[in-house]
């Protein structure tokens, strides 16, 4: 069983969904499970949350930026991830370091080598074992969403989250055993079933009854035709 997994994907493709879903399902089969976003999960953490961000910090750099999303990850990785992991509890994470290396790197051109090494530093070790990346251009998913503001990283571009789409697609064809790729074009179930094959194959079994759990659990009908309503992480 993969003990920390991450959902990685362009803003509003349906990942922060498809995290509520999976930790619903993995409760229900008696699974002990931490749900964690990022950046965010600890409280300083969320502090550098809100400085990342805030529309009102348009000025700040891209290694500033890079740093910020490292020190936020560091201390959610010593003071959450890695105690959680140590008492046998499985990790699931709404982005992790394959989100900075798609938007920093790939997205806003930063040296790749310097942000993997960056990455290496905050997770001291704490690699995922198991990753799920949404693919979904980048224009559909923006027009799923059901958000009329945008926060400081949304606010980039159409180009820009394309770059970022692209970096995931790159991420997952150099990392295939674990990285994969779920075609988020779907519906919410269509989408949770391709989760559900990846976990098999991982060796995590969810069956019908967790599955009918989690969907009943998330929401009304209406809503789980929205893939990417609820997806604002």
């Amino acid at each position: 069983m993969p003990p920390f997994i991450t959902l990685e994907g362009v803003d509003g493709v349906g990942k922060s969904t498809q995290a509520r879903l999976l930790v619903l399902a993995l409760e229900h089969a008696g699974i002990d499970v931490l749900h964690l976003r990022e950046p965010g999960g600890a409280a300083i953490s969320e502090k550098i949350r809100a400085l990342l961000l805030d529309p009102a910090n348009s000025e700040m750099g891209d290694v500033c930026e890079l740093l910020l999303y490292e020190a936020a990850r560091a201390q959610l990785v010593h003071q959450v991830i890695e105690p959680a992991l140590a008492a046998g509890t499985l990790v699931v994470c709404d982005r992790f370091y394959d989100s900075t290396t798609a938007y920093q790197a790939h997205a806003a051109g930063l040296d790749t080598s310097m942000v993997e090494q960056a990455n290496g530093l905050a997770v001291n070790g704490c690699h995922p074992a198991l990753t799920l990346v949404f693919d979904l251009d980048p224009a559909v998913a923006q027009r799923r969403s059901a958000r009329t503001d945008a926060d400081r990283m949304e606010a980039k571009g159409m180009a820009y989250q394309q770059r970022v789409a692209d970096g995931f697609r790159k991420i997952a064809k150099q990392d295939p055993q674990r990285v994969k790729i779920i075609d988020a074009s779907g519906d919410i179930k269509c989408v949770f079933a391709q989760v559900r094959a990846q976990l098999g194959a991982a060796g995590i079994d969810l069956d019908e009854e967790d599955v009918a759990y989690a969907l009943d659990g998330f929401g009304d009908s209406a809503a789980l035709g929205r893939a990417g309503e609820a997806d604002r992480a």
